[in-house]
Formats: C-alpha cells, structure tokens, sequence
C-alpha cells in the first residue's frame, strides 16, 4: 500500500530536516529540485511540499525555476538566532521556575560526566555527543513555556541553529567552558532564582557568540 500523499510529504520534510541537521545539506549550498529529491530520497512532488515547509521556517530559499539554497550562516543570521532562543528560554525558565524547582539531576549528572571526561581524555566523538547534552538543557528550558505556538517558534529556531552549528562546528576546546556555562543555569534553576538563571542564561549566550567570533562590541 502506496503511503498517502500527506503523509509522504511528512516524511520527506523529516528526510530534509535529518540532512540538515546531519551535515549532509549544508550552509548557503545550492542544489536544483532533482538533486535535492535525490539527496533526500523522495519524489519530487513530495519533496516540493517538504521544501515550502522548510521556506516557512527558514531554513532554505527557493529560486524560482532553479532550485533551492539553504539558509546562510552569517554574524547576523547566527546572533538573530541565538538571541531568539535566549529569549524563548528565559521565558520558559521563569514560567518553570513559578511552578516550583524543577529537579535537575539527570541534566546536572550528564553535564558533569561530559565536564570530567572533557577535562581528562576526550573521546573521538566528545563534539557530537556534547551537541547532543548542550541541547538536552536548552530543550528542558523551552519545555516550561507550555505554549504550543511558542514551542513551534522554538523548534523552527532549533532547526535554524542545526545548519548554524554544521558550519560553526563545536570544537573541543568549547566542550569544558560549555559545559561549566550551562551548570551555572542549572545551578541557577535548582536555586530557584529566575534572575540568576535569566543572567546566566545572557552571559552563556555572549560568550557562545565572542567563541563563534560573532559577538557585538560592548
């Protein structure tokens, strides 16, 4: 039985959305509707409809009778984007924080196993895995906004910032100051302290963006 029409275009948006995040469609790349199709192993009348969900989000740019490019990685794109997710997750910290202290000792044990094993020897594959826990706190904070709108904002933005991170890789020696970063919220969010978490939420995001090479003068 022949999958439906809507829901081969959902797989195929989630066939597009798996190379982007992978790497394997990257920053300001170009490729006509064919090519594409092929990368991402669907018909092209499925295809077309997962590439107008991805135009939606931003994530590419369709050329008319040419094809598409995906989403360029500039300083301006890249602070729009992290400001945006600072600002969804302050709020969601705040709205988790007013329901009362969130219990975070899972998140708090794997960012400290990944701190203790960046310090000591580092595996090979210590960038992705610490890609993987890095998102594991941002999605925890945009949990708390409890609003469907705000969370599709979220994850439309999260898309964004996958082709962000392909092309601005997170280097090793990012791993330990990451890390040590991101228990500063988690220490604030145990405390229940909205400001200190708000603030330490804003210097993780103006020291990811000075380690990118993005940020703004003061």
């Amino acid at each position: 039985m022949k999958p439906s029409r809507e829901l081969q275009s959902d797989q195929a948006f989630e066939a597009l959305l798996a190379a982007l995040r992978s790497g394997k469609l990257r920053s300001s790349e170009f490729l006509a509707m064919p090519a594409l199709a092929e990368t991402i192993e669907f018909p092209l009348a499925a295809t077309r409809e997962a590439i107008k969900r991805a135009e939606e989000q931003s994530l590419l740019s369709v050329l008319p009778k040419r094809g598409v490019i995906i989403m360029e990685t500039g300083p301006e794109t890249t602070r729009a984007c992290m400001d945006m997710r600072a600002a969804l997750e302050k709020e969601g910290a705040r709205r988790l924080l007013g329901s009362g202290r969130p219990d975070m000792s899972e998140l708090r044990a794997t960012h400290e196993a990944l701190l203790a094993e960046a310090r000591r020897e580092p595996a090979a594959d210590l960038s992705r895995r610490a890609i993987a826990t890095d998102l594991s706190l941002h999605d925890f904070m945009a949990s708390g906004l409890d609003n469907p709108f705000l969370q599709q904002a979220y994850a439309a933005n999260r898309n964004r910032i996958a082709i962000i991170q392909n092309a601005r890789s997170f280097l090793a020696d990012r791993v330990v100051p990451a890390m040590q970063e991101h228990l500063e919220i988690i220490a604030a969010l145990e405390s229940g302290d909205s400001d200190a978490a708000v603030d330490r939420i804003e210097h993780h995001l103006k020291l990811t963006l000075r380690w990118w090479g993005v940020g703004t003068a003061v």
